[in-house]
């Protein structure tokens, strides 16, 4: 199955929260309702503890832009690291290139920093890195293009930087991680205990 091509506010109204960043006003007021003709006036029932891992799992890895295939092959990689699986995970995640990206303020969502680097706009000490889910190591240096640099979403988050996490630093259209990122400094509403549950039935 490929990559999931249709309506992103759908998404977000099933896991009740503005995965993509791009909802808006018209989301906020229907987050709690959910999608489908039977979703107007439906309360959300009481969901079973798989209910709860399963969708924890779903919610984080549309966040990020992955398949479930993708997605396992990172939870194996956390499992296999010194660290607590969950935050090993997490730490993956954040890592990856078209995060970074979307981190240094370079992306307005982490889709448009995908779109990004596929189409060839990024590179990484000086190599154009085509590939999203590249590790990104600390001391490494990741580089928007000129071309990219004068798209308006881009030049408007020039002109109004995000906050960048302190594990990056950004340096004009370039940016370092200087170190790995700590839990602290990622998404504390996800509950990695929950994806570690599901993955360890």
């Amino acid at each position: 199955m490929g990559r999931y091509t249709g309506p992103k506010n759908k998404l977000s109204r099933r896991e009740g929260k503005d995965l993509f960043g791009t909802g808006g006003d018209s989301l906020e007021r229907r987050l709690g309702q959910p999608p489908g003709e039977h979703g107007r006036g439906h309360r959300r029932r009481r969901q079973s503890v798989y209910a709860r891992q399963l969708r924890e799992k779903q919610m984080v890895k549309r966040v990020y832009g992955m398949r479930e295939r993708q997605f396992r092959r990172f939870f194996e990689m956390a499992r296999r690291s010194d660290e607590p699986t969950g935050i090993a995970l997490l730490k993956l995640l954040e890592r990856r290139l078209d995060n970074v990206v979307y981190r240094l303020g370079f992306a307005r969502t982490r889709p448009q920093a995908r779109q990004f680097v596929t189409h060839g706009h990024v590179s990484v000490d000086g190599r154009r890195m085509r590939i999203p889910s590249y590790l990104v190591k600390p001391g490494q240096v990741v580089t928007l293009g000129d071309s990219a640099r004068s798209i308006p979403d881009v030049e408007t988050l020039r002109e109004n930087p995000p906050p960048v996490p302190g594990w990056l630093k950004r340096e004009g259209g370039a940016g370092r991680a200087v170190r790995e990122p700590e839990r602290g400094e990622i998404d504390p509403d996800i509950d990695e205990g929950l994806i570690l549950a599901f993955y360890s039935r």
